[in-house]
């Protein structure tokens, strides 16, 4: 540990597992205090397997692991008030808020024709919603603490086009514009605001169903087959390469860096 985000807090979505995890316990491992939320629960819409309240205790043992204090909170991002209710006691116990990474979200591939309402809604409603609540309820702390940063996880579908995730896509361009957004007014108060965007990373989310659901549509139509490929010789990359550029941008090294897309993708959006 070198303490680049030393005494810092963090709050983070999705964090019960996967993504989340990971930035939680690299921010931990360089000296933050972590806030974790997740919904824990199953979202119908979504095929592979929701997350759990074990798998939140278990980012609350990996962060305590690694010297830090984390607090959990089993919450629905695109539920604001029970978002804010579950975050402002945190933030009172821990004493300050530095950090926001708005990481939750979902993952349904699916043929054009085959998106139905709820899958283009779940989308819409976690993706997008759950990650303004998620900043409607860290910025003000941001602002009394006198600038920060943070974090808005979108995905190489939000600077690329991605076959068979029209729903995913469009809410991941949408967190993209939303970051640039959110830069622009929060930059007066020391704020800074930027998009992540990587490539395929191995967490639950990326399981064989998804992987079929892509198969059938390359079936469909074979000349989409190669967008998803990497430039770099690597299929996937890790949750833990991705926690890095989160480190990165939690960190006073990306002090004046704001508005920007950082894409850990591989090369994806290159190819």
């Amino acid at each position: 540990m070198t303490g680049r985000v030393q005494d810092k807090v963090a709050l983070i979505t999705g964090a019960a597992r996967g993504q989340g995890r990971a930035d939680a316990v690299r921010l931990a491992q360089e000296g933050a205090d972590v806030i974790v939320v997740d919904i824990a629960d199953t979202l119908p819409s979504v095929s592979y397997p929701s997350a759990t309240q074990a798998d939140l205790d278990e980012t609350v043992r990996l962060v305590e692991k690694a010297g830090r204090r984390a607090l959990p909170a089993r919450v629905d991002v695109r539920d604001l008030a029970a978002l804010r209710k579950a975050v402002d006691p945190a933030v009172s116990e821990l004493g300050r808020l530095d950090v926001v990474v708005a990481n939750a979200g979902i993952c349904v591939p699916r043929a054009w024709d085959e998106v139905d309402e709820r899958i283009f809604d779940d989308t819409m409603s976690t993706n997008v919603r759950g990650v303004w609540n998620t900043v409607m309820v860290g910025a003000p702390y941001l602002i009394r603490q006198g600038g920060g940063s943070v974090i808005l996880i979108s995905s190489a579908a939000g600077i690329k086009v991605q076959p068979f995730l029209l729903p995913y896509t469009t809410s991941k361009w949408a967190v993209r514009g939303m970051a640039k957004a959110f830069a622009t007014e929060l930059a007066q108060h020391n704020i800074r605001v930027n998009s992540v965007h990587p490539t395929g990373v191995n967490t639950p989310m990326a399981d064989e169903t998804m992987q079929a659901e892509f198969g059938k549509g390359f079936a469909r139509d074979p000349r989409l087959a190669g967008m998803l490929t990497n430039l770099l010789p690597v299929q996937i990359t890790e949750p833990e390469d991705v926690a890095d550029t989160v480190l990165f941008l939690a960190s006073e090294e990306s002090k004046y860096l704001t508005a920007h897309e950082l894409a850990p993708d591989a090369g994806v959006t290159e190819f």
